[in-house]
């Protein structure tokens, strides 16, 4: 079966020649027709999440599936051969860059009537990460106030409309075109990082979505209110997450040591941090489907390439060259 992945970290994103996918008696297994790129799939190359996600190379990428059911698991209830559907496959089954890929049956939802098969395909990452964010974690709630930064980007533009439906009070990072399209999203305040400070004009706030590190992150901890919630996306790991994931004690004790600063920030502002590293949820998926159907979010624009031209779409995302999401189809 021809896949795009990588045969050593920091290696290239290639052609490969992999076995079919095993179904399992709980999995769909599904024709791959569209399947989203993520920053994570440059992560995972680069090797950066090699201590939490320790995988064996060769490893086919992909995080992101849209297409149609063509076999199913002995004990799989919920999906037939034919039915179209949309996922995140779980950590033990990514690989979407690939003709065909077996995903657990809890894992997978089925595609909004509404959606391209493109656009479906670059929604369950992002969506769910949103999701997890503001719902699961954040427990986010009408009247409170959450800082969404880079808000125009694929997670922060799903995270506004989201929180706008919780009836919240949004702020958030842009700049360019970006602060218009966050104001059409229902953004309440859109500053814009590159000339004003989020961190000097903001406080209060009840819960921060970040998704750069670094000093944002810990700028970000000091305009939440006693007992506010920071969640980081891009790290770093914290020791609850590194326990929870069950990394080895030696990950365990960089972990402690990586996340120290920002857990001493969180605990002299009097707040909380914790790091995200979302996880599959067809159920979930079923509830943002929902809310795509009925118009309270609206799908990511996308910009598409051709199954061939997989490594060029990657490296066209983790140069920045791609507005919206980048999606990589099958004819």
């Amino acid at each position: 079966m021809r896949a795009f992945g990588i045969t050593g970290y920091k290696q290239p994103l290639t052609a490969l020649d992999v076995p079919e996918p095993t179904v399992g008696a709980h999995d769909v297994l599904v024709n791959v027709e569209a399947a989203g790129l993520n920053h994570l799939d440059e992560k995972l190359r680069t090797g950066e999440f090699k201590a939490i996600l320790p995988y064996k190379t060769p490893l086919v990428l992909g995080h992101d599936v849209a297409g149609t059911v063509i076999r199913v698991g002995a004990q799989v209830r919920e999906f037939e051969p034919g039915d179209r559907v949309y996922a995140r496959p779980g950590t033990h089954q990514i690989g979407t860059f690939a003709e065909r890929v077996a995903v657990a049956e809890a894992d997978v939802a089925p595609m909004p009537a509404s959606l391209s098969t493109e656009q479906a395909a670059g929604l369950p990452l992002v969506a769910l990460t949103a999701w997890q964010a503001m719902v699961e974690r954040g427990h986010l709630r009408a009247g409170q106030k959450v800082l969404i930064h880079a808000g125009a980007g694929a997670v922060g533009s799903i995270a506004i409309q989201l929180a706008k439906h919780l009836g919240a009070h949004v702020a958030t990072t842009a700049s360019g075109p970006g602060l218009d399209l966050v104001r059409e999203l229902g953004a309440d305040v859109a500053i814009d990082y590159r000339t004003e400070d989020f961190a000097a004009e903001l406080t209060g706030y009840d819960l921060v979505l970040d998704s750069l590190g670094g000093d944002n992150l810990i700028r970000s901890l000091r305009i939440l209110a006693p007992g506010g919630k920071a969640i980081g996306i891009a790290g770093p790991p914290e020791p609850t997450y590194a326990r929870e994931a069950g990394l080895n004690p030696l990950v365990r004790l960089a972990v402690r040591a990586l996340s120290s600063k920002v857990r001493r920030e969180a605990k002299k502002q009097g707040v909380s941090y914790e790091f995200l590293f979302m996880h599959a949820d067809g159920a979930q998926l079923r509830q943002i489907s929902a809310l795509i159907e009925d118009g309270t979010i609206r799908p990511l624009s996308v910009e598409t390439f051709a199954f061939d031209q997989t490594p060029d779409a990657l490296a066209a995302l983790a140069a920045g060259r791609i507005r919206g999401k980048a999606v990589i189809t099958r004819s």
